[in-house]
C-alpha cells in the first residue's frame, strides 16, 4: 500500500495528551480505534505500518495541522477517516508521500500559537521578549528535559493583540517538552512587569537562574499545534474535512461562549449582606 498523510485537527481537552498511553484515552487511540473499525489495522496489529506523528501535544492542547502518515488504501480519504472518528478529532487533508517518508523526521518545521488571557499586559514589552527568543539557544532551563541535547533553533517568535488575549506564535526545528509553555510564561512575567527583558537572556544561559526563578509552564488549554511543514508534500483539503472542522468546532465555540456568560452571571450575581461580612 501506498503511504499517506494526514492533517488532523482536534479538541486536545478529552484526551489525555496525542501519544497513547496505557488504561487512558488519547488522541492517538482514537485514530487507531478508527482505522481497526474502517479495517486498515488489524485487531492485533499495534500499529500500522510507516505510522508516525508530527509530534506529541499534551492533554488539553489542540491541534489543527497535527500530521500522521502510513501505509493506506487509495480509498482512505480525510472523509472516510471521519466516519469513525469521534467529533473532537477530524482529518481534513491528505498527501500521498514516498514510502520511506516519517512524519517526525523528515518535518522541516514545527507551528506552535499560544492563546494567552492578558488583558493588562504590554504588548510592546511581550514582542522584546520574544524577539530575544529568535536564534539557536539552549533551551535546557526552558523546559521539562534535563538531559541530552536541549538546543534548538527558533526561526520565528511574534505577539499579537487580539481583544483581551496576547498570541505568541513560534515556529523552529523542534520543540522540547513544556518548552512553548514556558516561552508564554517568561514573556507574560516581561509583558506585565514582573521581570525586566534581561532575564530571557538569563533563562537561556542554563544554570543562571535560581530554581525558583525558572518560568513555569502556562496551561496546556491555550495551546495549539499549528502545523509541522513538509515541503515536498503537497495536501489536498479535502472538502467534507473541511467542512465538518469547521462544523464541530464552531458548535463548541458557541458552547464556550455560553458557558462563560453563565459564569460571569453567577460571579456577577453574588451578594454579600453587609451585616454577615464581618
Amino acid at each position: 500500500m501506498p503511504r499517506r498523510a494526514f492533517r488532523v485537527a482536534y479538541d486536545g481537552r478529552p484526551f489525555h495528551g496525542f501519544q497513547r498511553q496505557p488504561s487512558l484515552p488519547t488522541v492517538e487511540d482514537a485514530l487507531f480505534d478508527a482505522l481497526r473499525d474502517l479495517g486498515v489495522l488489524a485487531d492485533d496489529a499495534d500499529k500500522p505500518p510507516g505510522y508516525a506523528a508530527a509530534g506529541r501535544t499534551d492533554a488539553g492542547v489542540f491541534g489543527l495541522g497535527q500530521t500522521v502518515a502510513f501505509d493506506a488504501p487509495d480509498w482512505l480519504t480525510p472523509r472516510a477517516f471521519d466516519g469513525e472518528l469521534p467529533a473532537a478529532v477530524r482529518a481534513w487533508a491528505h498527501a500521498d508521500a514516498p514510502t520511506d517518508f516519517h512524519a517526525t523526521h523528515d518535518a522541516a518545521s514545527r507551528a506552535y500559537e499560544y492563546h494567552l488571557f492578558a488583558p493588562d499586559a504590554d504588548l510592546e514589552l511581550a514582542r522584546k521578549a520574544a524577539e530575544r527568543l529568535v536564534g539557536t539557544h539552549d533551551f535546557r532551563d526552558l523546559s521539562a528535559v534535563s538531559s541530552g541535547n536541549t538546543t534548538r533553533t527558533l526561526t520565528t517568535a511574534t505577539v499579537l493583540r487580539d481583544g483581551e488575549f496576547l498570541v505568541l506564535r513560534v515556529r523552529g526545528d523542534g520543540f522540547l517538552h513544556e518548552l512553548v509553555r514556558r516561552l508564554v510564561s517568561l514573556v507574560r512575567a516581561v509583558a506585565t512587569g514582573e521581570v525586566q527583558p534581561a532575564r530571557v537572556d538569563s533563562a537561556l544561559t542554563p544554570g543562571t537562574l535560581p530554581d525558583h526563578e525558572i518560568p513555569p509552564p502556562a496551561p496546556p488549554g491555550g495551546l495549539v499545534f499549528v502545523e509541522a511543514a513538509y515541503p515536498e508534500l503537497s495536501f489536498e483539503p479535502d472538502g467534507r474535512g473541511v467542512e465538518s472542522v469547521r462544523e464541530v468546532f464552531d458548535d463548541r465555540a458557541a458552547r464556550a461562549t455560553t458557558r462563560g456568560r453563565l459564569c460571569r452571571r453567577v460571579a456577577g450575581g453574588v451578594a454579600v449582606d453587609e451585616d454577615d461580612s464581618g
